[in-house]
């Protein structure tokens, strides 16, 4: 680790154990409206920051509400989880601690909002350790695009090949290949169908953060 001077991490299936949150939120948003979830839904919006995702919805299922009304409900229903249920990955505070006392610049860069990335990061006392926290929706393209990792490197003001970046999905593991980055896969079950493709892209892939805590 000593070779980079920042390390940035993804959020949801990251550093943190939260895509089941939104397999039931997707659930019951759609439901209200009169729909089902359609099978290729994560597919068709992996990366996508939260604000396109929400113009994806509002655009496919002819939504009357406004971009920032939906946003608004999809915090709604998950702040509570994101503050009280979501927890880290195995491993994470030791590794982020580690790399803390080793100099090394920490930063989150989330598809998610950052309402509600401060409440997790907040609820499991881990906020502290990180520089910059950027979402997708402050730059002009979510991932596969390599705009948010770009725009984290900006802001610490260090290379792009100083840089790591943890990824779960194969969109974020583009997206930091795109910005020139190493890259180390975490797994997530939500992933698991595209895990040679990811494999393919990223220095290796891990379970959890154990292995760089010994």
């Amino acid at each position: 680790m000593r070779k980079y001077e920042a390390v940035i991490f993804d959020l949801d299936g990251t550093l943190v154990d939260s895509m089941w949150v939104w397999d039931a939120i997707d659930i019951e948003f759609l439901d209200e409206r009169g729909f089902k979830v359609p099978e290729d839904l994560q597919d068709a919006i992996e990366g996508m920051s939260f604000t396109e995702t929400a113009q994806y919805f509002k655009e496919r299922f002819e939504l009357k509400e406004e971009i920032d009304s939906i946003k608004d409900v999809w915090n709604d229903m998950a702040r509570h989880f994101y503050r009280d249920k979501v927890k880290l990955k195995q491993g994470a505070r030791e590794y982020l601690e580690k790399l803390k006392k080793q100099g090394v610049k920490l930063a989150v860069g989330t598809s998610n909002s950052r309402e509600l990335a401060l409440a997790t990061l907040e609820g499991n006392s881990v906020l502290h350790f990180f520089d910059i926290i950027m979402t997708s929706c402050e730059v002009d393209r979510g991932k596969p695009y390599p705009d948010i990792f770009l725009g984290v490197a900006k802001k610490l003001q260090i290379k792009s090949d100083k840089c790591l970046v943890h990824e779960d999905t194969l969109a974020g593991v583009k997206a930091g290949v795109g910005a020139g980055m190493d890259v180390i896969g975490i797994y997530d079950s939500g992933s698991h169908e595209k895990q040679d493709e990811i494999e393919k892209l990223t220095l290796e892939i891990v379970k959890n953060y154990n292995k760089f805590i010994d």
